[in-house]
């Protein structure tokens, strides 16, 4: 079976699950685009590596992985989606490491992620492409020029996370975390907490 390379065309909402975003690759020498289903970290991790000028104040999971691999002079080749079953992608991760290849299992949102950062060429199987590839019309292609826009809202939303509560005191924060905790909001907690902790210390 012959692969089709892959490039990423864009970010948008999902029409079909709330919450959840369109990432959409279009063949390289063809009209087809390949949508796919991810998750909102995923799509801030995409957008980020996307948007080079763009960097958040801690290293994001994938900004990890990558930085781990340098340092071991492990490199991501390339990314091969290379299965479709129920509407869900697989994909590998084809790795390297001392001159011997490996071939890595990953959730197709996280090797796109990785394969941003590692600048390797993503591609999928001809019939994958034939199943589940479709071609956009020129209202859908306005569409997506438009979801630019929640591509940057997704990077600020990163990049602006640390100064989400630099106008607040001392006192407020400690209100917010126990109204936080009484809601059972915990990741918001978490956040507050770690304010309070940053401020505490200077």
């Amino acid at each position: 079976m012959s692969l089709v390379r892959l490039n990423i065309k864009g970010i948008s909402y999902s029409q079909t699950q709330s919450g959840a975003y369109a990432l959409v690759l279009s063949e390289e020498d063809g009209e087809r685009t390949l949508p796919i289903i991810i998750g909102a970290f995923e799509a801030q991790s995409i957008a980020i590596a996307l948007e080079k000028e763009i960097k958040p104040p801690r290293p994001l999971t994938h900004d990890l992985f990558k930085s781990f691999a340098d340092r071991f002079n492990i490199i991501v080749k390339q990314v091969i989606i290379h299965k479709l079953v129920d509407g869900v992608f697989y994909s590998s991760l084809i790795c390297e490491c001392d001159k011997i290849e490996e071939i890595i299992d990953a959730r197709t949102s996280d090797a796109i992620a990785l394969a941003t950062r590692f600048k390797a060429p993503i591609f999928t199987f001809e019939n994958i492409l034939d199943k589940a590839g479709i071609i956009l019309k020129i209202k859908d292609e306005s569409k997506l020029a438009k979801s630019k826009f929640k591509m940057e809202d997704l990077v600020a939303n990163v990049v602006e996370e640390s100064s989400t509560f630099k106008d607040e005191s001392l006192e407020d924060l400690h209100k917010q975390l126990d109204q936080a905790v009484n809601n059972e909001d915990y990741e918001l907690a978490a956040k507050i907490r770690d304010e309070i902790s940053k401020r505490e210390k200077k």
